[in-house]
């Protein structure tokens, strides 16, 4: 699976502040103009009450609830609920020609006071998949990003396209950091991708790391980013040669506080586990989203769970240094079954996953439970321990050296055994 898959998180907040302001560290200045609200008259806005109404967002109601998220989980929610309700209601909001209609402009006109000198450009935008929810969000988010002439939008979105940002995902940069519009080409967009380069990202990978991380765009590349990668070598560690992989692993880490993530979770993992520097230099190195995830709701409780089935903290240390991606798995949709299946199933003991890490990152249902199921069925499984070496080669050497049949036997048992667990989980709701 692409590392890129996992990377949706942490995108940084809406842009506030003077040009070249500097955050709370003193080390993340973003450049862009001040986050401005309001209709075109200057009339106050209410962006959940606004767009709930008339955009039909649901699942809003609940004020306490939207007080306790991050603004960036916020923001995100936001545009997952855009992408549903313009799904849901796809006949209403997409004509035939996908063009984006004068009477659909109309309507946003009427009830967000959108100037009709802002169609050329939102009829331009629609043709990258954005409806009427998403336009009001951006009004809503950011005002001045509908005010940019037509061209200047299209050079600046054909330039991201040029260097690799897929079409399909222009829409998720907008809504996520609509003021992308206003960055131009010369000053803004070439700066940042030569400082990619700089780091040593492919170009192939460009594209990709500008649509996990747009906000990365609003960051000061002097002032900011370069001062962030000094960071990760000089204090962290992290080899210079190693900082191309670990930026394309986790994008977003080019727009965090890393002084204190990095600062607390060293701190922590030294004292919990007796971790040398060493250990967690390479954690990080391998795992940098490490550096976001919580101490307290995710990295100890699942700490505590590798204690309570018996494991030491320098067993506990030795796992983590080989797989710290153990660190983003779920504890009782993914970790505490495979434990389950290990002991009872396999008859293996606890001690095998120092051994074999990698266990605890394979699928139960993809790989661990079928090569299992697969051996039995054909009377190849020993009465002991089963091996859990045979988990982790491809499904060609498992079935060379292991079953001694064809991959096509394998992958027929496979979904055979994936039907079946279907049919018995639907039967039991």
């Amino acid at each position: 699976m692409d590392e890129f898959d996992e990377l949706d998180n942490f995108d940084g907040d809406a842009i506030s502040g003077q040009k070249f302001s500097k955050s709370h560290s003193g080390n993340n200045a973003r450049v862009n103009r001040p986050l401005q609200r309001g209709g075109r008259d200057g009339r106050p806005l209410n962006q959940r009450q606004n767009l709930k109404l008339s955009y039909g967002l649901r699942g809003w109601n609940n004020e306490n609830s939207i007080k306790k998220m991050r603004s960036g989980d916020l923001q995100r929610a936001t545009v997952r609920s855009l992408d549903l309700y313009s799904a849901e209601n796809d006949g209403w909001e997409q004509s035939m020609d996908e063009k984006f209609t004068r009477g659909r402009f109309q309507k946003l006109s009427d009830e967000l006071d959108f100037d009709e000198k802002w169609f050329p450009l939102i009829d331009y935008l629609s043709s990258f998949g954005l409806k009427e929810s998403h336009f009001a969000y951006m009004y809503e988010r950011h005002m001045p990003c509908l005010q940019i002439n037509v061209a200047s939008a299209q050079e600046r979105l054909e330039f991201l396209l040029s260097v690799g940002v897929k079409h399909k995902d222009i829409k998720k940069i907008l809504l996520r950091q609509p003021q992308i519009l206003e960055y131009t080409v010369e000053n803004n967009l070439k700066a940042h991708v030569a400082f990619l380069a700089s780091i040593g990202i492919p170009d192939s990978r460009v594209g990709q790391i500008i649509a996990a991380a747009p906000s990365l765009l609003s960051y000061n590349v002097e002032h900011s980013l370069k001062p962030t990668v000094r960071y990760l070598i000089e204090e962290v560690g992290i080899k210079g040669t190693d900082i191309s992989k670990v930026v394309q692993l986790s994008p977003q880490i080019l727009v965090q506080r890393i002084d204190n993530s990095w600062t607390s979770r060293y701190g922590f993992l030294s004292k919990e586990l007796g971790a040398s520097r060493e250990s967690i230099v390479k954690m990080v190195a391998k795992h940098p989203q490490l550096l976001h995830y919580s101490i307290e709701d995710g990295i100890l409780p699942r700490i505590n769970f590798l204690r309570s089935i018996g494991m030491r903290n320098s067993e506990i240390l030795k796992v983590l240094t080989s797989l710290t991606q153990v660190l983003s798995l779920s504890l009782e949709g993914n970790l505490r079954p495979k434990y389950l299946y290990l002991v009872n199933e396999l008859r293996n003991e606890v001690k095998s996953l120092t051994k074999y890490p990698m266990y605890l990152s394979l699928s139960l249902d993809q790989r661990i439970r079928p090569r299992h199921r697969f051996l039995v069925s054909l009377k190849k499984a020993p009465k002991g321990p089963f091996p859990l070496s045979s988990l982790v080669p491809t499904d060609e050497r498992f079935c060379r050296s292991w079953a001694g049949t064809s991959v096509d036997e394998y992958l027929a048992f496979r979904q055979d055994l994936l039907l079946k667990d279907f049919a018995n989980k639907y039967e039991r709701k």
